[in-house]
């Protein structure tokens, strides 16, 4: 081993790892730790801090916080378990296990993988004899609370550290709240609290995430950050007409008809052309076109009578297709390129792929650089990006949406934030009532019954709930215990128990995971299960589907084990997967697209296509005046150009009907149809005029905000409290927001 100068930083940190820790590094043929390695030795040994790490993938954040944590607890004599490492995905269990399975084994430190689908040999071993490493997902630690809370208590109550992996993941939506929930409730059982180590690539906001990580006391969290060096990008954008007009309701598209003349068709061509013997990862942007174009290109291959090399991936996959395609891209002894969702975007070990290439504008640059992650892992290597535009062909009917070629002007404003090294900062919940009320079920049925006000002093204060006020939960509570729910009831004593309904929610599995489930068909081929489609699919025995890359018949339907038998065949209709939308747009997007626009330089980087169609948005946008108007007819519509992200147009829009105006927010801007321009200005002259007593009404006008899974069991004054907080900072602006767009 080659290692730096006597006293360097590096030295010094590789010098203080435990010596079977020092002779594996040696074995790996490592010539130095890394940088950020160091930093996060000397933090993790030196200190009793918690610490975050942020890194590039393929950094080796994984090895800077194990390398330490495992010297720090090699000789701990102490009984109980020492680590706790929390995942988003079993996946990702599943590689870490194999990356410390034998360095601990030779540290003689247990090691024990905690998910559904993992031996529950080992698992009952460490339960009767804790100690070493668990590595988890929420929805299991939520299950060990539920089902087996004392066993809960003895097992986590004496660890060193929480290791959080993927931890942005964690900082977005229900199973944020739920993990967080989660620590908090570990932290009550122990003496002394576990140090958090937070692991992630992609954090836009350093501060927020230590106040995830830490929420009592984030400035005694210790970043580490490793910048890296500036990317080194080797990209093209290209763009496509599309030339078909489909009048079929959504989902039912054929693969037939998303072939041959359409743009992706024709993008399909340029894949196979491109990619085909190599490693690449194309990511669809829905199931949908993730299932279309797998089909194609192993239709293509087909017809060019080559082996097929272009797989499916997303969540609607059984485990075992998911599994054997991350395991042939890993191996790298066959070709392959993965066709996928954001199921490939996280830091699942696939080893370093070619190139990715991604079909449609993104709409987050945090998962485009997440992307970007896996390729160009190998120094010198530069990483390869392919963005594939497509734009429908002008004729009559088009409106002046597709007349400003949005998708290209968002791919182009893209790039310039991707080189600017701008990450969206994280954006609040919406399940926050929702993860409230999971939360009290669990509690109560840990501790089989408990006061509201011990209830609200275990869930209340810094931590994700911190918002929430006393009289928050007691107007909760009011709806759990309300005779028609039957959520919870009230003890002679006080003490809140479980009512009927709510008994037989927590005794559910559904119960342990916070995001929304849906009923779905398993398709079965054999004895072999390909995976699901949701139940809301029409369905009958001779209907034809397309579902993991290939086409299907449906031979058999069992009604009531929702379970479709099906045969290959050469039809097929795209399954319907999930509601149209998309992920919110940041205001910095929104804003860096009106740059575009009013600029006029040409990217060498795009194709001739995508440089006609920036040509087309540009010339659009200043025939319409857009750079100097914000309120613009077109037929029995008006639309609006605020300039600013999804949240603000949305509240926008909620505004706009206070004033009796129904609103339309979307990516560019909002649609108010069935009004003139003048009924249009003149709202927005009465909302430039709000006084702090208007705006304070603006929530009541906010609807469809049943959108979490326990939603339903809330109040609707509850969620539009929690709403009006969620957006406050937008509210505030919203008069000046009408005061920009009011014609001149």
């Amino acid at each position: 081993m080659t290692l730096p100068t006597l006293g360097s930083d590096t030295t010094i940190a590789y010098d203080r790892l435990h010596p079977h820790i020092r002779r594996w590094i040696r074995e790996q043929r490592w010539s130095e730790l890394r940088d950020i390695q160091a930093q996060a030795t000397a933090a993790i040994l030196g200190g009793g801090n918690d610490v975050l790490i942020a890194a590039a993938t393929a950094a080796g954040k994984t090895e800077a916080a194990f390398l330490p944590i495992l010297t720090k607890i090699a000789d701990r004599a102490n009984p109980g378990l020492s680590v706790l490492y929390v995942s988003p995905l079993k996946a990702l269990i599943n590689d870490q296990f194999r990356r410390l399975d034998l360095l601990c084994e030779r540290l003689e430190i247990p090691v024990v993988r905690w998910h559904g689908d993992a031996p529950q040999s080992a698992k009952s071993k460490m339960m009767r004899h804790p100690s070493g490493i668990a590595l988890i997902t929420p929805e299991s630690i939520e299950a060990m609370f539920v089902r087996r809370p004392a066993d809960a208590k003895r097992l986590l109550s004496k660890l060193d550290f929480i290791v959080v992996d993927e931890l942005h993941a964690f900082m977005l939506g229900p199973r944020g709240l739920h993990l967080a929930s989660l620590l908090k409730r570990i932290d009550s059982w122990s003496q002394k609290p576990a140090r958090r180590i937070g692991l992630s690539a992609t954090i836009g906001d350093l501060g927020q995430a230590a106040a995830w990580l830490r929420p009592s006391d984030p400035s005694q969290v210790a970043i580490m950050q490793d910048l890296g060096e500036g990317l080194d990008l080797k990209l093209q954008i290209r763009g496509y007409l599309e030339h078909v007009r489909t009048t079929k309701r959504k989902g039912e598209e054929s693969a037939a008809d998303a072939e041959n003349t359409s743009a992706l068709g024709v993008i399909a061509d340029h894949l196979f052309l491109t990619l085909r013997g190599s490693n690449n990862l194309v990511f669809g942007g829905s199931r949908k076109i993730v299932e279309t174009t797998s089909d194609a290109l192993r239709r293509r291959s087909e017809a060019a009578e080559v082996p097929n090399e272009f797989f499916p991936h997303h969540g609607n996959l059984s485990k075992d297709l998911r599994e054997e395609l991350e395991t042939r891209l890993k191996n790298s002894s066959l070709p392959t390129t993965a066709v996928c969702t954001t199921t490939l975007e996280l830091g699942i070990d696939i080893g370093s792929v070619i190139s990715v290439a991604q079909i449609g504008a993104p709409r987050s640059i945090a998962s485009l650089r997440q992307r970007l992650g896996r390729t160009g892992r190998r120094q010198g290597v530069p990483s390869v990006l392919r963005v594939y535009i497509r734009e429908q062909d002008l004729d009559s009917r088009s409106g002046i949406l597709d007349e400003l070629r949005p998708d290209i002007i968002r791919a182009v404003a893209a790039i310039r934030l991707l080189a600017a090294r701008f990450v969206e900062p994280t954006s609040t919940s919406d399940a926050l009532a929702t993860a409230l009320l999971h939360q009290t079920l669990s509690i109560i049925s840990e501790r089989g019954g408990a006061r509201a006000d011990a209830l609200f002093r275990s869930l209340g204060g810094p931590g994700p709930f911190q918002s929430v006020t006393p009289i928050d939960y007691a107007d909760l509570l009011r709806c759990a215990t309300a005779p028609q729910t039957k959520l919870i009831e009230q003890a002679p004593d006080g003490a809140l128990m479980l009512g009927e309904r709510g008994e037989q929610i927590v005794q559910s599995r559904d119960f342990y995971a916070l995001f929304q489930g849906e009923a779905e068909w398993r398709l079965v081929v054999g004895p072999k299960v390909l995976g699901t489609i949701p139940i809301s699919n029409v369905v009958a025995k001779g209907n034809l589907v397309l579902f993991a890359g290939r086409r299907w018949l449906i031979e058999e339907i069992d009604e009531h084990a929702h379970v479709l038998q099906v045969a290959p065949h050469q039809g097929g209709s795209v399954p319907q997967f999930e509601p149209v939308g998309g992920e919110e747009l940041h205001d910095a997007l929104i804003g860096e697209m009106r740059h575009v626009y009013e600029s006029d330089d040409t990217a060498g980087y795009l194709d001739d296509v995508a440089r006609s169609l920036l040509t087309e948005g540009r010339a659009a946008y200043h025939r319409l005046d857009l750079h100097r108007l914000s309120i613009l007819e077109a037929g029995s519509q008006i639309h609006l150009f605020p300039w600013l992200g999804s949240a603000a147009s949305s509240v926008f829009a909620v505004a706009l009907a206070t004033v009796g105006l129904g609103a339309e927010a979307h990516d560019l801007g909002i649609t108010i149809p069935g009004v003139s321009a003048n009924d249009v200005d003149s709202a927005l002259r009465r909302i430039a005029g709000f006084s702090p007593d208007d705006l304070s009404e603006i929530e009541s006008f906010a609807a469809g905000l049943r959108t979490a899974k326990f939603d339903e069991y809330i109040s609707e004054d509850l969620l539009r409290r929690f709403w009006k907080r969620r957006n406050s900072q937008i509210i505030s602006i919203v008069p000046q927001i009408a005061r920009q767009l009011v014609r001149p």
